[in-house]
């Protein structure tokens, strides 16, 4: 599939989210980084897109069956394989193309890879989690592969996400705190909202919005979280997350 980073051809609204993954450092963006030693490496793709309703991002609902952050809205992506590649060079971009065409029916020639972000980790389930951002030039039909990894597959409108009556903080019994995004009938936390948070703040699309609003947690979705790892999931790792509890503009 190619481990390529290509910068140029972009549409000029990404420009700055190109430039910005260039310099944002690790801290800026969590303050869950990898140990020094050990973790699985894994990779996810943030694809943007142009859709019907203007630029947007790619989005799966995880099969409520998955022992890792099951039926959580996410990134296509996941554990990196040997047939990726060095793992701290092309690996990560080959592993993100290579779990969206499993999980979606993706195909990995429309999409140009223009970013790879820091990597990041996610304590309750042990990744190294490298974001890997691509532009959709030439979208294919995408859907659920296979419902028992993949529930639902969707384009959100990057005006969604932006969109301040659709931001928020959730609230996990634990105490944990992080941006959340109410869209597409769905609340994304954790992970994936804390990684489109820090892209939407350093690549100039944030728009101002209420960070002393607070959701909380549903039922249900704290029953899936605790399933993991035999319920480790309310401890201090939290919520399938590794996002930093930080407010926009910091």
């Amino acid at each position: 599939m190619g481990g390529a980073v290509e910068r140029d051809g972009l549409p000029g609204w990404l420009l700055p989210v190109r430039d910005a993954a260039e310099r944002v450092r690790p801290g800026q963006l969590s303050r869950f980084l990898p140990p020094p030693v050990g973790g699985r490496r894994s990779a996810v793709l943030m694809l943007f897109g142009e859709g019907g309703h203007g630029p947007d991002v790619l989005l799966i609902e995880r099969a409520r069956s998955l022992r890792s952050h099951a039926g959580q809205p996410s990134f296509p992506g996941g554990a990196l394989d040997p047939e990726d590649g060095d793992p701290l060079r092309e690996g990560p971009v080959n592993a993100a193309l290579r779990e969206a065409w499993e999980e979606t029916g993706l195909d990995p020639a429309g999409v140009q890879v223009f970013g790879v972000l820091p990597d990041l980790y996610i304590p309750v389930s042990d990744f190294v989690v490298t974001p890997v951002l691509g532009w959709w030039r030439a979208p294919s039909p995408v859907g659920p592969v296979d419902p028992a990894e993949v529930a639902a597959v969707f384009r959100v409108p990057v005006a969604e996400l932006t969109d301040p009556a659709n931001r928020a903080r959730l609230r996990h019994p634990s105490g944990f705190t992080g941006p959340a995004f109410l869209v597409a009938g769905q609340v994304v936390w954790g992970f994936t909202a804390g990684v489109i948070d820090r892209v939407l703040h350093f690549g100039g699309l944030e728009r101002p919005w209420d960070t002393s609003r607070v959701v909380e947690l549903s039922e249900d979705a704290f029953d899936l979280a605790r399933r993991e790892r035999g319920g480790l999931a309310d401890s201090s790792g939290t919520a399938a997350s590794g996002t930093a509890d930080r407010t926009a503009g910091s």
